[in-house]
């Protein structure tokens, strides 16, 4: 019997979503292009359980997300943790926010970073020159951190770009200021992590395993505060551990370069950086985008290296918490 692909995977993850919609609180139609369409978030109320669902669907049904809880915070105990035995994989090849969609000029405009398996089939990222992972499936499931699904005709082009008819295209959306959306942003703790890695140019191959947890954060109706809270609950709050082969100073290289605060943006939330920087993410320093604390483990000598902190002065400040 052959592994299923990561978006028959990841469809089978949609269809239970589609079966506990009424629970989920998330919306189910189909679009003018004849795709399926899941709100979680939007004109839905969805929550945080929808946002667990909406994360395991972006890591292409190759990790586990949990709400649990960690006394590592001491005001925000509430905990998203994610788990994979291939973070490569289910991270970079899947849950990485890396295909840029836009369609119109203007008011009616709209723009979004596709997230989740449909990537892989269409691949428009330079990113896959160096992934070792390919898919044949006739359905694609792609996720969007919007507010509203993509219009007809960007609809058609993704299909497209994915080889297949639009009625095999799940797309699954919710804005950041949503639970479900700031869930399903805080899940990316570990690809973080993944994508750091790759910046730093340590062998993505040598990473064998990994997991990551991150607090909470309380969400808020204004977009760039919700943004700058689901940025900091990694940034501040993150802490990843990695196993990788290779050799051990390499590890430990690794582990002493990847803390976000080894940037020379970190120190204030992130919503105030963004601010400062007028909107542009290009001018923020793209070693922010990293885990608070980080644990590397070599596995060809058993030695673990060990850097960064978490910051709950910091995490206060950026989840507004009232004394």
């Amino acid at each position: 019997m052959t592994d299923p692909t990561l978006n028959a995977r990841a469809y089978r993850l949609v269809d239970s979503v589609r079966s506990d919609a009424a629970a989920l609180r998330v919306g189910v139609s189909r679009g003018e292009a004849g795709e399926l369409l899941i709100d979680a978030g939007a004109n839905h109320q969805g929550g945080i359980a929808a946002g667990l669902r909406l994360a395991e669907i972006c890591l292409g049904g190759l990790g586990q997300v949990q709400l649990t809880t960690d006394a590592t915070v001491p005001h925000w105990p509430w905990t998203i943790s994610v788990s994979t035995a291939n973070p490569v994989t289910a991270c970079l090849g899947s849950q990485y926010a890396g295909w840029s969609l836009s369609h119109g000029k203007g008011k009616g405009s709209f723009f979004a970073l596709g997230s989740g398996p449909a990537r892989v089939l269409a691949r428009k990222e330079k990113l896959f020159e160096e992934l070792d992972v390919q898919d044949t499936s006739k359905q694609a499931v792609l996720v969007l951190e919007s507010g509203k699904p993509p219009p007809a005709p960007l609809v058609k082009q993704i299909a497209e770009a994915c080889g297949i008819d639009p009625s095999g295209l799940a797309i699954l959306y919710a804005p950041t200021q949503s639970l479900a959306g700031g869930v399903q942003v805080v899940a990316r703790v570990l690809e973080v992590a993944l994508h750091k890695a790759h910046e730093l140019h340590f062998p993505l191959a040598n990473i064998v395993d990994g997991m990551g947890a991150a607090p909470l954060p309380p969400p808020h109706p204004d977009f760039v505060t919700a943004m700058g809270r689901t940025n900091d609950a990694i940034i501040f709050g993150g802490r990843v551990h990695l196993f990788v082969t290779g050799p051990a100073s390499a590890a430990r290289d690794l582990a002493e370069a990847m803390p976000a605060a080894k940037s020379r943006d970190y120190g204030r939330p992130f919503a105030e950086i963004f601010k400062a920087a007028k909107g542009d993410f290009y001018a923020i320093d793209p070693m922010l985008f990293s885990p608070a604390a980080v644990t590397i483990t070599a596995l060809e000598t058993g030695e673990s290296f060990f850097a960064g902190a978490v910051d709950a002065a910091l995490l206060d400040a950026s989840f507004g918490r009232v004394s």
